[in-house]
């Protein structure tokens, strides 16, 4: 098998990258294989950024470079791996997973994962059809600012509509816990 010109820059790029991303060759291992360590998440996430921008083709090795940073917290690529899953890109499409990925960066305060998920209960997509989930997670989305806030606005809004007053006034008082945690 003859390697492309292509292919070969794409493998000196993402040795590249992912030795500016903190990997290493894993001791022992014939195949010269690399993994990152928890060193520089900022550059792991890069590393994904970069493969996606040279090579829509090379999604499975885009993956894992946000996979790596996702793992250890990161929300931009918590995102990336929500959307991933979402869409199948790289990975198979699974609803569960994206909903997963997209709680982990909520949780962590990210505006458009909270207002993702939000969606995912309304529709009961990836999770359990939820009104109340739903409102609570738009709810939070809705309070930060930024270009989708009136929309999940107007999405909180609709799921608003389905609850009960009880259920408004649980959702309201966990808000309101949630914004005390994390000083908002």
């Amino acid at each position: 098998m003859e390697i492309q010109p292509r292919q070969l820059a794409l493998a000196l790029l993402a040795i590249v990258l992912l030795k500016a991303a903190g990997a290493q060759t894993v001791a022992g291992d014939s195949t010269g294989a690399t993994r990152a360590v928890p060193a520089n998440v900022p550059a792991q996430t890069q590393l994904g950024t970069s493969l996606a921008a040279v090579n829509g083709s090379a999604v499975g090795q885009t993956t894992e470079g946000y996979r790596a940073a996702a793992l250890q917290g990161n929300p931009g690529a918590q995102v990336h791996m929500a959307e991933a899953y979402r869409d199948g890109r790289g990975v198979p499409r699974d609803m569960a997973q994206a909903a997963e990925w997209y709680r982990k960066a909520a949780e962590q305060g990210d505006a458009g994962a909270q207002g993702a998920l939000g969606v995912l209960y309304s529709m009961g997509l990836g999770v359990s059809r939820s009104d109340v989930e739903a409102y609570y997670w738009l709810d939070l989305a809705a309070r930060a600012s930024g270009p989708n806030q009136q929309r999940y606005a107007q999405n909180r809004q609709n799921v608003g509509a389905r609850i009960t007053a009880d259920e408004l006034a649980q959702v309201q008082e966990r808000v309101t816990r949630w914004l005390a945690i994390h000083g908002l």
